[in-house]
């Protein structure tokens, strides 16, 4: 194996995981990251580090000068929704512009093989669930606009310059593994946000009880991050045999007072609720169909909704960052 992969994002959360995934599998790796959202704790002290900015040209031609590089996993992005719509400048030049200065910097050094960490906000409003990637792709917000733009412009690059790529559309990461979780500020995923409730934080506020779902509740397809950097293995294999988009969940949706009783039972702990109105443009069903994964990568999700939690959980209680 001894494949060499910059990880540039991979001092975050998904990226985080996925380098100790790729390194138990044979794989050596280099991170880079801005640490704007990133922990340098949470890299290993005998992995390279490198801070570097997407936005940053001449560092990006160094790093990728200094390493012998096989493939780029890409994970450097802003990524909340609410503040792409108030500041859309922001994400348009970080997860738009960098990635172009990113591929600039592949082309001049030679590198052809990159996975993207896109997202189902690429798809905007369901027309039906589950989602396949036939599905409209029609973003509702500058963040699902941004990686859009750059699933087309990979596509453009694979035609012009040979560019062998690979997008893969989360669903709702979640969980823990090899002692990392989710430490985001601020925090917008709800498994984290219940477990701190219950752990004596603020009251947890559900938005909207009046859903045309079985409990009235939002539901959605969370996906545990082992799994997901699993499938940026197979996917790094899989470079040049296929090129495209695939999507990464687990196919079964999970409703908010379902993720709160499995919190419960996992903490053996009762989550404090605030009842609240719908939120505009949540909507009511959101899960994936990933049958194509399966196909494609011969990837399958291992664990289900009480495993997330509960190493989740483990996390919360024990974290270092």
């Amino acid at each position: 194996m001894n494949k060499n992969i910059l990880i540039f994002g991979g001092a975050g959360y998904i990226g985080s995981h996925t380098l100790r995934h790729l390194r138990d599998n044979g794989y050596s790796a280099v991170v880079a990251d801005n640490l704007a959202y990133g922990h340098r704790e949470s890299i290993p002290v005998d992995v390279p580090f490198e801070k570097a900015d997407l936005m940053d040209t001449g560092a990006l031609s160094g790093l990728l000068k200094k390493y012998r590089l096989d493939a780029i996993v890409h994970f450097a992005a802003y990524a909340y929704v609410g503040e792409s719509v108030q500041k859309p400048e922001k994400y348009y030049h970080n997860n738009v512009v960098g990635t172009l200065n990113l591929l600039d910097a592949m082309l001049a050094s030679g590198v052809k093989d990159i996975v993207f960490s896109s997202t189902c906000a690429t798809y905007g409003e369901p027309h039906y669930t589950p989602i396949d990637e036939k599905h409209h792709q029609n973003p509702i917000n500058p963040y699902g606009q941004s990686k859009f733009m750059v699933e087309k412009i990979f596509a453009d690059y694979a035609n012009a310059h040979g560019l062998r790529w690979i997008a893969l559309r989360y669903f709702n990461a979640a969980g823990a593994g090899w002692g990392i979780g989710e430490s985001h500020t601020p925090e917008t995923h709800l498994i984290p946000l219940v477990l701190r409730s219950i752990m004596g934080g603020d009251k947890l506020n559900v938005f909207g009880t009046d859903y045309d779902t079985p409990d009235g509740t939002c539901i959605r397809d969370y996906i545990h991050v082992e799994d997901l950097a699993n499938a940026h293995r197979l996917a790094l294999e899989k470079l040049g045999g296929f090129t495209g988009a695939i999507n990464l969940g687990t196919g079964v949706g999970t409703s908010v007072k379902e993720v709160i009783a499995v919190a419960e039972k996992v903490s053996g702990k009762k989550c404090p609720v605030i009842y609240a109105p719908r939120r505009a443009g949540d909507p009511a069903r959101l899960f994936a169909a990933n049958g194509k994964a399966m196909d494609v990568l011969g990837w399958k999700p291992k664990h289900g909704i009480d495993k997330i939690v509960s190493d989740a959980w483990a996390w919360e209680n024990n974290k270092r960052f």
